[in-house]
Protein backbone atom coordinates (compact mmCIF):
# COMPACT_ATOMS: atom_id res chain seq x y z
CA UNK A 1 0.00 0.00 0.00
CA UNK A 2 1.55 3.53 -0.43
CA UNK A 3 2.28 5.67 2.14
CA UNK A 4 -0.12 8.87 2.42
CA UNK A 5 -0.99 11.35 4.51
CA UNK A 6 1.10 14.61 5.61
CA UNK A 7 3.98 12.89 6.95
CA UNK A 8 4.33 10.84 4.02
CA UNK A 9 3.79 12.86 1.11
CA UNK A 10 6.73 12.17 -1.03
CA UNK A 11 6.39 8.19 -1.01
CA UNK A 12 3.73 8.58 -3.11
CA UNK A 13 5.76 10.49 -5.32
CA UNK A 14 4.32 13.63 -5.48
CA UNK A 15 5.38 16.99 -3.81
CA UNK A 16 5.03 17.52 0.33
CA UNK A 17 2.66 19.34 1.96
CA UNK A 18 4.96 22.48 2.71
CA UNK A 19 5.85 23.16 -0.65
CA UNK A 20 2.13 23.03 -1.70
CA UNK A 21 1.49 25.03 1.39
CA UNK A 22 3.89 27.54 0.30
CA UNK A 23 2.54 28.79 -3.07
CA UNK A 24 4.39 26.55 -5.58
CA UNK A 25 2.64 24.29 -7.60
CA UNK A 26 4.15 22.08 -10.46
CA UNK A 27 2.78 21.20 -13.78
CA UNK A 28 1.82 18.00 -12.90
CA UNK A 29 0.00 18.99 -9.90
CA UNK A 30 -2.16 21.49 -11.71
CA UNK A 31 -3.36 18.73 -14.48
CA UNK A 32 -3.71 16.76 -11.60
CA UNK A 33 -6.62 19.46 -10.20
CA UNK A 34 -8.17 19.66 -13.52
CA UNK A 35 -8.34 15.86 -13.41
CA UNK A 36 -10.11 15.55 -9.87
CA UNK A 37 -12.02 18.85 -11.18
CA UNK A 38 -13.80 16.61 -12.84
CA UNK A 39 -15.15 14.30 -10.09
CA UNK A 40 -18.93 15.09 -10.06
CA UNK A 41 -19.75 15.65 -6.28
CA UNK A 42 -16.60 16.18 -5.31
CA UNK A 43 -16.87 19.94 -4.36
CA UNK A 44 -13.62 22.53 -2.98
CA UNK A 45 -14.28 21.60 0.43
CA UNK A 46 -13.99 17.95 0.94
CA UNK A 47 -11.02 18.44 -2.28
CA UNK A 48 -8.95 20.41 -0.15
CA UNK A 49 -9.74 18.30 2.61
CA UNK A 50 -8.40 15.52 1.09
CA UNK A 51 -5.30 17.05 -0.72
CA UNK A 52 -4.24 17.70 2.88
CA UNK A 53 -4.63 14.45 4.08
CA UNK A 54 -2.54 13.14 1.19
CA UNK A 55 -0.11 15.81 0.23
CA UNK A 56 -0.75 16.62 -3.21
CA UNK A 57 -3.03 16.55 -6.02
CA UNK A 58 -0.76 14.30 -7.78
CA UNK A 59 -0.31 12.29 -5.05
CA UNK A 60 -4.56 11.48 -5.11
CA UNK A 61 -3.95 10.47 -8.45
CA UNK A 62 -1.30 8.44 -7.69
CA UNK A 63 -3.72 6.64 -4.54
CA UNK A 64 -6.36 6.20 -6.93
CA UNK A 65 -4.28 4.77 -9.54
CA UNK A 66 -3.03 1.91 -7.28
CA UNK A 67 -4.90 -1.11 -6.54
CA UNK A 68 -7.20 -0.74 -3.93
CA UNK A 69 -7.00 2.98 -4.36
CA UNK A 70 -10.93 3.79 -3.82
CA UNK A 71 -10.77 1.85 -0.39
CA UNK A 72 -7.52 3.42 0.19
CA UNK A 73 -9.15 6.86 -0.31
CA UNK A 74 -12.21 6.08 2.03
CA UNK A 75 -9.94 4.95 4.63
CA UNK A 76 -7.42 7.93 4.60
CA UNK A 77 -10.40 10.72 4.95
CA UNK A 78 -11.42 8.37 8.02
CA UNK A 79 -11.90 10.34 11.48
CA UNK A 80 -13.08 8.34 14.29
CA UNK A 81 -14.29 11.08 16.10
CA UNK A 82 -16.12 12.85 13.16
CA UNK A 83 -19.03 10.92 12.02
CA UNK A 84 -19.61 10.54 8.10
CA UNK A 85 -16.15 12.31 7.59
CA UNK A 86 -14.94 9.21 5.21
CA UNK A 87 -15.40 9.95 1.39
CA UNK A 88 -17.95 8.59 0.08
CA UNK A 89 -17.43 4.89 -1.88
CA UNK A 90 -18.98 6.75 -5.65
CA UNK A 91 -16.93 9.55 -5.38
CA UNK A 92 -13.82 7.70 -4.41
CA UNK A 93 -14.44 5.28 -7.19
CA UNK A 94 -15.25 8.44 -9.48
CA UNK A 95 -11.67 9.53 -8.36
CA UNK A 96 -10.00 6.17 -9.91
CA UNK A 97 -12.27 6.54 -13.06
CA UNK A 98 -10.97 10.03 -13.54
CA UNK A 99 -7.38 9.20 -12.62
CA UNK A 100 -7.54 6.54 -15.34
CA UNK A 101 -8.42 9.39 -18.02
CA UNK A 102 -5.72 11.64 -16.85
CA UNK A 103 -4.55 12.28 -20.68
CA UNK A 104 -8.00 12.51 -22.19
CA UNK A 105 -8.82 15.17 -19.63
CA UNK A 106 -5.42 17.00 -20.15
CA UNK A 107 -6.15 16.56 -24.38
CA UNK A 108 -9.14 17.88 -23.59
CA UNK A 109 -8.06 20.86 -21.95
CA UNK A 110 -5.40 21.70 -24.27
CA UNK A 111 -8.14 21.60 -27.47
CA UNK A 112 -10.20 23.80 -26.01
CA UNK A 113 -6.92 26.60 -25.26
CA UNK A 114 -7.92 26.93 -21.41
CA UNK A 115 -5.38 28.15 -18.70
CA UNK A 116 -5.13 26.47 -15.55
CA UNK A 117 -4.71 29.15 -12.66
CA UNK A 118 -4.47 27.26 -9.51
CA UNK A 119 -5.01 28.34 -6.00
CA UNK A 120 -1.36 28.69 -5.26
CA UNK A 121 -0.09 30.58 -8.61
CA UNK A 122 0.36 34.17 -8.37
CA UNK A 123 -2.11 34.50 -11.01
CA UNK A 124 -5.24 33.44 -8.63
CA UNK A 125 -7.59 36.44 -8.83
CA UNK A 126 -6.51 37.72 -5.02
CA UNK A 127 -10.56 38.83 -4.30
CA UNK A 128 -11.47 35.52 -4.87
CA UNK A 129 -8.73 33.70 -2.70
CA UNK A 130 -9.70 35.37 -0.15
CA UNK A 131 -13.60 34.49 0.33
CA UNK A 132 -14.06 31.55 2.32
CA UNK A 133 -13.54 28.10 0.93
CA UNK A 134 -12.00 29.38 -3.10
CA UNK A 135 -12.08 26.91 -5.99
CA UNK A 136 -8.61 24.79 -5.91
CA UNK A 137 -8.55 25.55 -9.77
CA UNK A 138 -10.16 28.06 -12.49
CA UNK A 139 -10.31 26.68 -15.80
CA UNK A 140 -9.76 30.50 -17.71
CA UNK A 141 -10.02 30.84 -20.79
CA UNK A 142 -8.22 34.39 -22.30
CA UNK A 143 -6.21 36.29 -19.87
CA UNK A 144 -6.72 35.82 -16.18
CA UNK A 145 -4.71 38.89 -15.11
CA UNK A 146 -8.02 40.57 -16.43
CA UNK A 147 -9.43 39.67 -12.84
CA UNK A 148 -6.15 41.45 -10.77
CA UNK A 149 -7.12 45.04 -11.75
CA UNK A 150 -7.14 47.54 -9.02
CA UNK A 151 -11.53 48.01 -9.40
CA UNK A 152 -14.18 45.28 -10.15
CA UNK A 153 -17.96 45.88 -10.11
CA UNK A 154 -20.37 42.81 -10.66
CA UNK A 155 -23.63 43.76 -12.80
CA UNK A 156 -26.36 41.17 -12.76
CA UNK A 157 -30.26 40.87 -12.70
CA UNK A 158 -32.78 39.14 -14.66
CA UNK A 159 -33.04 36.71 -17.80
CA UNK A 160 -35.51 38.86 -19.19
CA UNK A 161 -35.07 42.22 -18.16
CA UNK A 162 -37.39 45.57 -19.60
CA UNK A 163 -35.96 47.43 -22.10
CA UNK A 164 -35.61 50.05 -19.69
CA UNK A 165 -32.94 47.46 -17.32
CA UNK A 166 -31.60 46.37 -20.16
CA UNK A 167 -30.75 50.26 -21.06
CA UNK A 168 -29.71 50.77 -17.65
CA UNK A 169 -27.39 47.84 -17.10
CA UNK A 170 -25.62 48.85 -20.17
CA UNK A 171 -25.09 52.11 -19.28
CA UNK A 172 -24.10 51.65 -15.54
CA UNK A 173 -21.41 48.69 -17.35
CA UNK A 174 -20.09 51.42 -20.14
CA UNK A 175 -19.88 53.77 -17.33
CA UNK A 176 -17.97 52.02 -14.89
CA UNK A 177 -15.51 50.45 -17.77
CA UNK A 178 -14.58 54.36 -18.63
CA UNK A 179 -13.95 55.12 -15.14
CA UNK A 180 -11.53 52.37 -14.56
CA UNK A 181 -13.14 49.02 -13.18
CA UNK A 182 -14.14 45.90 -14.23
CA UNK A 183 -17.33 44.71 -15.15
CA UNK A 184 -17.89 40.94 -13.57
CA UNK A 185 -21.21 38.93 -14.37
CA UNK A 186 -22.78 35.88 -15.72
CA UNK A 187 -22.58 35.52 -19.87
CA UNK A 188 -26.49 34.87 -19.21
CA UNK A 189 -28.85 36.37 -21.39
CA UNK A 190 -30.75 39.65 -20.30
CA UNK A 191 -28.94 41.86 -17.94
CA UNK A 192 -24.86 39.77 -17.79
CA UNK A 193 -25.21 40.09 -21.39
CA UNK A 194 -26.21 43.37 -21.97
CA UNK A 195 -23.44 44.46 -18.96
CA UNK A 196 -20.91 42.49 -21.08
CA UNK A 197 -21.55 44.03 -24.86
CA UNK A 198 -21.23 47.68 -23.17
CA UNK A 199 -17.86 46.83 -21.59
CA UNK A 200 -16.71 45.17 -24.82
CA UNK A 201 -18.36 48.11 -27.20
CA UNK A 202 -16.43 50.24 -24.75
CA UNK A 203 -13.05 48.49 -25.69
CA UNK A 204 -12.25 47.67 -21.61
CA UNK A 205 -12.17 44.01 -20.24
CA UNK A 206 -14.53 42.50 -18.77
CA UNK A 207 -15.15 38.82 -16.98
CA UNK A 208 -17.78 36.37 -17.48
CA UNK A 209 -18.14 33.34 -15.21
CA UNK A 210 -19.79 30.39 -16.28
CA UNK A 211 -22.10 27.48 -14.30
CA UNK A 212 -20.68 24.34 -16.59
CA UNK A 213 -17.50 23.19 -18.26
CA UNK A 214 -16.06 25.34 -21.57
CA UNK A 215 -17.15 23.34 -24.31
CA UNK A 216 -20.85 23.24 -22.47
CA UNK A 217 -21.18 27.22 -22.80
CA UNK A 218 -24.74 28.09 -21.67
CA UNK A 219 -26.48 29.72 -23.44
CA UNK A 220 -24.84 29.14 -27.07
CA UNK A 221 -26.40 31.86 -28.19
CA UNK A 222 -23.51 33.93 -26.70
CA UNK A 223 -20.84 32.26 -28.41
CA UNK A 224 -19.73 35.26 -30.21
CA UNK A 225 -20.10 37.12 -27.21
CA UNK A 226 -17.80 35.12 -25.54
CA UNK A 227 -15.67 35.37 -28.34
CA UNK A 228 -15.49 39.22 -28.55
CA UNK A 229 -14.68 38.97 -24.57
CA UNK A 230 -11.62 36.75 -25.07
CA UNK A 231 -10.77 39.31 -28.13
CA UNK A 232 -11.30 42.37 -25.68
CA UNK A 233 -8.38 40.96 -23.25
CA UNK A 234 -11.18 39.82 -21.28
CA UNK A 235 -11.90 36.20 -19.52
CA UNK A 236 -14.02 33.34 -19.28
CA UNK A 237 -13.59 31.17 -16.31
CA UNK A 238 -15.52 28.29 -15.02
CA UNK A 239 -14.29 26.14 -11.51
CA UNK A 240 -15.80 23.54 -13.33
CA UNK A 241 -13.83 20.91 -15.89
CA UNK A 242 -14.56 20.55 -19.48
CA UNK A 243 -17.82 18.44 -20.01
CA UNK A 244 -19.16 19.54 -16.86
CA UNK A 245 -22.87 20.32 -17.70
CA UNK A 246 -24.85 23.73 -16.47
CA UNK A 247 -27.79 22.80 -14.05
CA UNK A 248 -29.58 24.09 -10.96
CA UNK A 249 -27.24 23.14 -8.78
CA UNK A 250 -23.57 25.23 -10.83
CA UNK A 251 -25.13 28.42 -11.06
CA UNK A 252 -25.17 29.19 -7.32
CA UNK A 253 -21.69 28.39 -7.15
CA UNK A 254 -21.12 30.83 -10.19
CA UNK A 255 -23.00 33.55 -8.33
CA UNK A 256 -20.67 33.22 -5.46
CA UNK A 257 -17.74 33.44 -8.16
CA UNK A 258 -19.25 36.99 -9.53
CA UNK A 259 -19.28 38.33 -6.10
CA UNK A 260 -16.37 36.85 -4.83
CA UNK A 261 -14.58 38.52 -7.83
CA UNK A 262 -16.08 42.11 -7.10
CA UNK A 263 -15.74 44.83 -4.92
CA UNK A 264 -19.37 45.64 -5.52
CA UNK A 265 -22.35 43.85 -6.50
CA UNK A 266 -25.16 45.81 -8.81
CA UNK A 267 -28.44 44.17 -9.33
CA UNK A 268 -30.24 45.94 -12.03
CA UNK A 269 -33.30 44.02 -12.39
CA UNK A 270 -34.81 41.14 -10.46
CA UNK A 271 -38.06 39.41 -10.10
CA UNK A 272 -38.48 37.79 -6.45
CA UNK A 273 -36.84 34.46 -7.49
CA UNK A 274 -34.27 35.31 -9.50
CA UNK A 275 -30.37 33.90 -9.27
CA UNK A 276 -29.02 37.74 -9.01
CA UNK A 277 -30.75 37.67 -5.49
CA UNK A 278 -28.49 34.63 -4.59
CA UNK A 279 -25.46 36.24 -6.07
CA UNK A 280 -26.25 39.22 -3.80
CA UNK A 281 -26.56 37.35 -0.79
CA UNK A 282 -23.07 36.09 -1.22
CA UNK A 283 -22.23 39.50 -1.78
CA UNK A 284 -23.50 40.07 1.37
CA UNK A 285 -21.67 37.24 3.42
CA UNK A 286 -18.83 38.35 1.76
CA UNK A 287 -18.41 41.59 2.58
CA UNK A 288 -19.16 43.21 -0.73
CA UNK A 289 -20.94 46.36 -1.27
CA UNK A 290 -24.38 45.81 -2.64
CA UNK A 291 -25.94 47.99 -4.72
CA UNK A 292 -30.04 47.40 -6.18
CA UNK A 293 -31.75 49.79 -8.94
CA UNK A 294 -35.19 50.45 -7.73
CA UNK A 295 -38.44 50.39 -10.01
CA UNK A 296 -42.04 50.28 -9.84
CA UNK A 297 -43.92 48.80 -7.33
CA UNK A 298 -46.28 47.34 -10.41
CA UNK A 299 -43.44 45.81 -11.79
CA UNK A 300 -42.34 42.28 -11.37
CA UNK A 301 -38.82 42.32 -12.58
CA UNK A 302 -37.85 45.04 -9.85
CA UNK A 303 -39.72 42.78 -6.92
CA UNK A 304 -36.39 41.20 -6.05
CA UNK A 305 -34.74 44.53 -6.13
CA UNK A 306 -37.31 46.15 -3.97
CA UNK A 307 -36.94 43.70 -1.25
CA UNK A 308 -33.44 43.88 -1.29
CA UNK A 309 -33.64 47.00 -0.53
CA UNK A 310 -36.36 46.33 2.31
CA UNK A 311 -34.99 43.75 3.90
CA UNK A 312 -31.45 45.00 4.18
CA UNK A 313 -31.57 48.76 4.63
CA UNK A 314 -28.32 49.19 6.33
CA UNK A 315 -26.26 47.03 3.67
CA UNK A 316 -28.14 47.06 0.46
CA UNK A 317 -27.49 50.60 -1.56
CA UNK A 318 -29.96 52.39 -3.69
CA UNK A 319 -28.55 53.50 -7.21
CA UNK A 320 -29.84 56.96 -7.45
CA UNK A 321 -27.71 57.69 -10.87
CA UNK A 322 -25.02 56.82 -12.64
CA UNK A 323 -23.10 59.66 -10.85
CA UNK A 324 -24.17 59.02 -7.50
CA UNK A 325 -23.60 54.92 -7.95
CA UNK A 326 -19.96 56.01 -9.24
CA UNK A 327 -19.50 58.09 -6.46
CA UNK A 328 -20.53 55.27 -4.02
CA UNK A 329 -17.92 53.19 -5.89
CA UNK A 330 -15.04 55.15 -5.19
CA UNK A 331 -15.04 55.51 -9.33
CA UNK A 332 -14.59 59.21 -11.00
CA UNK A 333 -17.42 60.35 -12.57
CA UNK A 334 -15.58 62.82 -14.98
CA UNK A 335 -13.35 59.55 -16.37
CA UNK A 336 -16.71 57.88 -16.85
CA UNK A 337 -18.67 60.27 -19.03
CA UNK A 338 -15.43 62.67 -20.64
CA UNK A 339 -12.57 59.95 -21.03
CA UNK A 340 -14.52 57.68 -23.37
CA UNK A 341 -12.13 55.63 -25.82
CA UNK A 342 -9.08 57.33 -24.55
CA UNK A 343 -10.08 60.34 -25.86
CA UNK A 344 -8.60 63.66 -23.51
CA UNK A 345 -11.29 65.10 -21.56
CA UNK A 346 -13.33 68.05 -23.91
CA UNK A 347 -14.42 69.77 -20.34
CA UNK A 348 -11.15 70.41 -18.80
CA UNK A 349 -12.50 72.67 -16.18
CA UNK A 350 -8.97 73.25 -14.57
CA UNK A 351 -7.84 75.21 -17.52
CA UNK A 352 -10.85 76.36 -19.52
CA UNK A 353 -9.57 74.81 -22.34
CA UNK A 354 -11.80 72.78 -24.81
CA UNK A 355 -9.98 69.91 -26.38
CA UNK A 356 -12.12 68.24 -28.90
CA UNK A 357 -10.65 67.13 -31.93
CA UNK A 358 -14.23 67.06 -33.29
CA UNK A 359 -15.85 69.90 -35.74
CA UNK A 360 -18.88 69.22 -34.92
CA UNK A 361 -17.88 69.99 -30.92
CA UNK A 362 -15.46 73.05 -32.36
CA UNK A 363 -18.32 74.73 -34.33
CA UNK A 364 -20.66 75.23 -31.46
CA UNK A 365 -20.73 78.07 -29.18
CA UNK A 366 -17.91 78.00 -26.69
CA UNK A 367 -20.61 77.64 -23.57
CA UNK A 368 -21.74 74.77 -25.03
CA UNK A 369 -18.80 72.84 -25.58
CA UNK A 370 -18.82 71.24 -22.03
CA UNK A 371 -23.06 70.17 -21.83
CA UNK A 372 -22.41 68.83 -25.37
CA UNK A 373 -18.95 67.20 -25.32
CA UNK A 374 -20.22 65.26 -22.31
CA UNK A 375 -23.37 64.11 -24.51
CA UNK A 376 -20.77 62.74 -26.97
CA UNK A 377 -19.33 60.99 -24.63
CA UNK A 378 -22.03 59.21 -22.85
CA UNK A 379 -23.72 61.13 -20.61
CA UNK A 380 -27.46 61.17 -21.35
CA UNK A 381 -29.26 62.57 -17.81
CA UNK A 382 -29.03 66.18 -16.17
CA UNK A 383 -27.49 64.60 -13.52
CA UNK A 384 -24.63 62.94 -15.32
CA UNK A 385 -24.24 65.92 -17.50
CA UNK A 386 -23.64 67.98 -14.33
CA UNK A 387 -21.54 65.78 -12.46
CA UNK A 388 -19.31 65.92 -15.32
CA UNK A 389 -19.36 69.33 -16.20
CA UNK A 390 -19.61 70.68 -12.70
CA UNK A 391 -22.20 73.62 -14.03
CA UNK A 392 -25.11 74.45 -12.31
CA UNK A 393 -28.66 72.59 -12.91
CA UNK A 394 -29.84 75.78 -14.34
CA UNK A 395 -27.00 76.48 -16.66
CA UNK A 396 -27.18 73.16 -18.03
CA UNK A 397 -30.78 73.30 -18.73
CA UNK A 398 -30.54 76.33 -20.34
CA UNK A 399 -27.67 74.70 -22.86
CA UNK A 400 -29.77 71.34 -23.24
CA UNK A 401 -32.57 73.54 -24.26
CA UNK A 402 -30.35 75.42 -26.94
CA UNK A 403 -28.72 72.16 -28.03
CA UNK A 404 -32.96 70.92 -28.94
CA UNK A 405 -33.69 73.91 -30.82
CA UNK A 406 -30.64 73.69 -33.06
CA UNK A 407 -31.16 69.73 -33.50
CA UNK A 408 -27.87 68.97 -31.75
CA UNK A 409 -29.77 66.82 -28.74
CA UNK A 410 -33.14 64.82 -28.76
CA UNK A 411 -35.00 64.87 -25.35
CA UNK A 412 -37.09 62.49 -24.57
CA UNK A 413 -38.33 61.49 -20.57
CA UNK A 414 -35.50 63.05 -19.00
CA UNK A 415 -32.98 61.37 -21.18
CA UNK A 416 -30.85 62.94 -23.75
CA UNK A 417 -29.26 62.14 -26.92
CA UNK A 418 -27.15 63.67 -29.46
CA UNK A 419 -28.73 64.23 -32.85
CA UNK A 420 -27.32 65.62 -36.34
CA UNK A 421 -23.62 66.84 -36.53
CA UNK A 422 -23.07 65.74 -33.13
CA UNK A 423 -24.24 62.48 -33.25
CA UNK A 424 -21.77 61.66 -35.95
CA UNK A 425 -18.97 62.84 -33.49
CA UNK A 426 -20.25 60.09 -31.29
CA UNK A 427 -20.57 57.58 -33.90
CA UNK A 428 -16.78 57.99 -34.31
CA UNK A 429 -16.33 58.03 -30.84
CA UNK A 430 -17.47 54.45 -30.57
CA UNK A 431 -15.76 53.41 -33.63
CA UNK A 432 -12.11 54.59 -32.52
Amino acid sequence: MLGVGPGRAEDAGGESPASWDAGTISTSDRTALAVLASVTGLGPVTLSRLIALVGSPTNVLGVAGAPGGATVLIEVTRDPEVPRSALQEAIASAIVEAAARRDEIARRIERLELRLVALADPEYPARLRATEFPPPLLFVRGDPRALSGEHAVGIVGTRRPTDAGRRIASRIASSVSRAGALVVSGLAVGIDGAAHAAAVAEGRPTVAFIGGGHDRLFPRLHDRLADAIVGGGGAIVSEYAPGTEPSKGTFPRRNRLISGSSDAVVVVEAPARSGALVTASWALEQGRDCFAVPGSIDAPASAGCLALLRDWPDLVHVVSGIPQLLEDLGLAAEAAFSGAHGVRSPVARSTGRHASPDAALGALPTSDVAVAAALVHGAVTVDEVVAVTGQPVAAVLGTLTRLEASGFVIGRHGRYVVAGALAGASDRRSAA
